[in-house]
């Protein structure tokens, strides 16, 4: 079994969890490499006394074949180890250093022993045990009972290296970091411009100018869970002309969303409620969602035997 995947898989949470958040951990922040260009975390323990938090935790759990694996072989719970996620990357191509931070409850010589059972290999690096894949590309180790460290060998050793030389990432970007972190229950920030390929199956799609995005120089954003859950994000330009330009595509891209979602009327719904406005050189974007159809949306294998209003395994009330 390829251990770094089955850690790596629990990232997607980091835009998903709920609750309120403190700033990130400075633990986790310390082992960031310098020149970070992609940041995103989730404190995954106040998720916990969320109900779509909750929910989402146990979905993933019950249909994430390697998170099942995990927890089988080492006792590992992410809706009970785990109390917060870091995602960081230079985004530099064509192989960005990247890096999933974690803090929680890890048995560590069971996660490594059925790591080696799944033909990884261990090396001693600075006095920690780094567990590698079996082909030697990525890994990851455990600084102490409470806080791991995944992504490419490179990276991992580099942050392993951070423990007694912590790094400072761009003033600027930690500025951000703080306060998202701080207001925001999930959040992310990229400085890398995002990819411009078309949607798939959508019609005229080469006619989309998806070029313009090339021009966003930074986007940022975040989620507050309740009921509704509520999302924002930003996307910087340098002229009000390209954020205009670029509002314009976003809102043309939720359009043929909407078309392509006819047969799913739980996306289609989120996607008409989907806000895209420009003020000045920045694109802003919201999006409120019930709670109720957030779950309905992300339950991607229903079930037929279920009652329409049925409380589901996991919430709270």
């Amino acid at each position: 079994m390829n251990m770094k995947a089955s850690i790596v898989a629990v990232a997607p949470l980091a835009l998903i969890f709920a609750g309120p958040l403190l700033a990130v951990d400075p633990q986790l922040l310390n082992l960031v490499m310098p020149d970070a260009k992609m940041m995103a975390g989730v404190n995954v323990d106040q998720a916990k006394a969320s109900p779509f938090g909750t929910y989402v935790l146990v979905q993933i759990q019950s249909q994430n074949q390697d998170l099942q694996k995990l927890s089988t072989l080492t006792g590992f719970d992410p809706t009970r180890d785990l109390d917060e996620l870091l995602i960081a990357s230079n985004g530099t191509p064509p192989k960005p250093s990247s890096l999933v931070l974690a803090r929680g409850t890890f048995d560590a010589a069971k996660i490594q022993a059925a790591a080696l059972g799944g033909g990884a290999t261990t090396q001693t690096y600075g006095g920690t045990t780094l567990v590698l894949d079996p082909k030697g590309n990525n890994g990851f180790a455990f600084l102490n009972g409470t806080i791991a460290v995944a992504g490419d060998i490179a990276s991992v050793k580099a942050a392993l290296d951070r423990q007694t030389a912590p790094s400072t990432i761009d003033p600027a970007l930690l500025v951000q970091v703080n306060q998202l972190s701080t207001t925001e229950d999930a959040w992310g920030i990229s400085e890398v411009p995002p990819p411009v390929t078309p949607p798939a199956n959508a019609p005229n799609a080469q006619q989309i100018p998806l070029n313009v995005l090339q021009k966003i120089t930074q986007t940022s954003g975040g989620v507050k869970f309740a009921d509704p859950i509520v999302a924002t994000a930003n996307a910087q330009t340098a002229t009000a002309s390209d954020a205009t330009s670029i509002a314009g595509v976003l809102q043309l891209l939720a359009n043929l969303g909407q078309m392509q979602a006819q047969q799913n009327p739980q996306a289609a719904a989120i996607l008409k409620s989907l806000v895209v406005t420009s003020n000045g050189n920045t694109v802003q974007i919201s999006l409120s969602i019930p709670e109720a159809q957030a779950e309905a949306a992300f339950q991607t294998k229903p079930n037929a035997n279920a009652q329409p209003n049925s409380r589901r395994p996991g919430r709270r009330l």
